[in-house]
């Protein structure tokens, strides 16, 4: 006999077998994976979390592009008082400058006033009156900074703890440790929202699994348009038709993977199966006509027009639905030039809707159990960059702001400082690797536990070099 044929099956025996299959199939899909979705989701690993976890769930709200944490929550009265003058070159000498390489640098003073908010005296930006009220839950990290100063290899070690392209992104390594709790939605998933100067674009490795299962990576939602491509069934395919096909792909793939045991051809059937459960839930999740008026002007938005506030909604409607990771990007914080219109064009966008996004988790008891985390990849300069009309800022690695909020997080405090210019962390710096531990911390995850084998390497979110939780911020 010839080897493959230990693997033929004819027409008849097949069919015969096949319709036993589907509904076990069907039902599989329906039933928690060996995973115990009440201890640590669907389809995560045995041994997560592992210890009781303040979050469930974890909404970045990223402002890709490099906010100014100067003009929004780093005050620095010493750097207006200097405005214009020569930046003392004890700051920057020896130091990676971007754009303003070889040029003369000058401080540049803060555009907007700061004032104390809230019982807890935070100082804000007066371009944040929203978020400054709910400035007692929310805690401020003024010393945070990475190793990157060029936005793409800045936005990959923000995601993915490495600027090292084709690691996992850390909604992957997420769901890989924990899984989800939401049958009929992916565990990770990715919004978009465009607003403000040069909104660049953001290449889809900064969400991909890496070299991890490929189901762990994260599914990017459209705001316009068909939300997930593909996610409507052709003309003349009817509901049942296409779960009869998905059953008979599933079963084939099945085979075929008892031959090869192959990780992604388990991948491809468990993927299959979510985008026929998709098809159900995808349109109703985005279709917010359910939501209250009150909770539409909350968020400052009417219907689906791909808007910051329209996916922060989305983000808490994700939260309600056990989704573990929801990362939205808003695409427009690159204030090389005319600081205070983009400034306030950005600020105008993401506020209210960030803001927004704290109360509304809060009034519905979500908040404690969903952890909240607002920045972006950098900050920038405190010397001036002309370019174009009117000046702004560089990019800028050594020291920057981020909040967060939620699961587990004090709020009302702010944690480290930069220097009088606001150029370097030199109070408790937090490194981006240390945020990355903070975030596992609050999902009841060890960095240091949670690996996967690659090459010969146990591979983690937070690498190989140190890492710390930041302790002080926790509850």
């Amino acid at each position: 006999m010839h080897e493959n044929d230990r693997f033929a099956i004819n027409r008849r025996t097949f069919l015969g077998t096949s319709s036993i299959g589907f509904g076990a199939a069907a039902l599989a899909s329906m039933l928690p994976t060996s995973a115990s979705a009440d201890a640590h989701g669907i389809g995560g690993m045995a041994d997560m979390p592992h210890f009781a976890p303040k979050a469930k769930c974890v909404i970045f709200l990223y402002m890709s592009g490099g906010p100014s944490h100067l003009e929004l929550l780093d005050h620095k009265p010493t750097l207006a008082r200097l405005n214009m003058q020569p930046m003392p070159e004890s700051f920057t000498r020896g130091q990676p400058i971007a754009q303003l390489q070889n040029a003369e640098l000058k401080c540049f003073g803060p555009r907007f006033r700061f004032h104390r908010v809230g019982q807890s005296g935070q100082e804000i930006s007066e371009l944040l009156p929203n978020i400054s009220r709910v400035a007692d839950d929310i805690a401020i990290i003024r010393s945070m900074h990475t190793d990157q100063i060029n936005h793409d290899p800045a936005h990959t070690l923000m995601n993915t703890g490495t600027q090292i392209s084709g690691r996992p992104s850390m909604g992957s390594w997420i769901t890989y440790g924990l899984g989800s709790e939401c049958q009929n939605l992916p565990g990770f998933i990715v919004l978009t929202s465009v607003g403000g100067r040069n909104p660049q674009p953001i290449s889809t490795r900064q969400w991909a699994a890496g070299f991890l299962p490929g189901r762990h990576q994260g599914v990017p939602f459209y705001s316009t348009g068909d939300p997930v491509h593909y996610i409507r069934n052709p003309a003349g395919v009817s509901h049942e038709l296409q779960r009869d096909s998905i059953d008979t792909i599933g079963s084939l793939n099945r085979m075929q993977n008892e031959r090869t045991r192959n990780p992604e051809i388990e991948t491809r059937i468990a993927q299959y199966e979510m985008a026929f459960r998709m098809q159900t839930s995808v349109p109703s999740l985005m279709d917010i006509s359910d939501e209250t008026r009150q909770a539409k002007a909350m968020y400052g938005v009417e219907s689906a027009d791909g808007s910051f506030g329209y996916n922060c909604l989305l983000a808490r409607r994700l939260a309600e639905r056990g989704v573990r990771f929801i990362q939205l990007y808003h695409r427009g914080w690159d204030h090389h030039d005319n600081i205070v219109g983009y400034l306030r064009q950005c600020a105008g966008y993401c506020d209210g809707p960030s803001a927004a996004l704290v109360q509304d988790l809060k009034q519905r008891g979500m908040l404690d159990d969903t952890l909240i985390i607002w920045g972006g990849e950098f900050g920038r300069t405190p010397m001036v960059q002309f370019k174009g009309s009117a000046p702004g800022r560089d990019h800028h690695i050594r020291g920057f702001s981020m909040w967060l909020a939620g699961g587990g997080i004090k709020g009302g405090m702010t944690y480290g400082a930069t220097d009088e210019l606001g150029y370097r962390a030199v109070e408790n710096p937090v490194h981006v690797r240390d945020l990355h531990a903070t975030m596992l911390h609050c999902l009841g995850i060890d960095h240091q536990r949670l690996s996967h084998r690659h090459q010969g390497l146990d591979m983690r979110l937070t690498g190989v070099e140190p890492a710390r939780v930041v302790a002080d911020v926790l509850r």
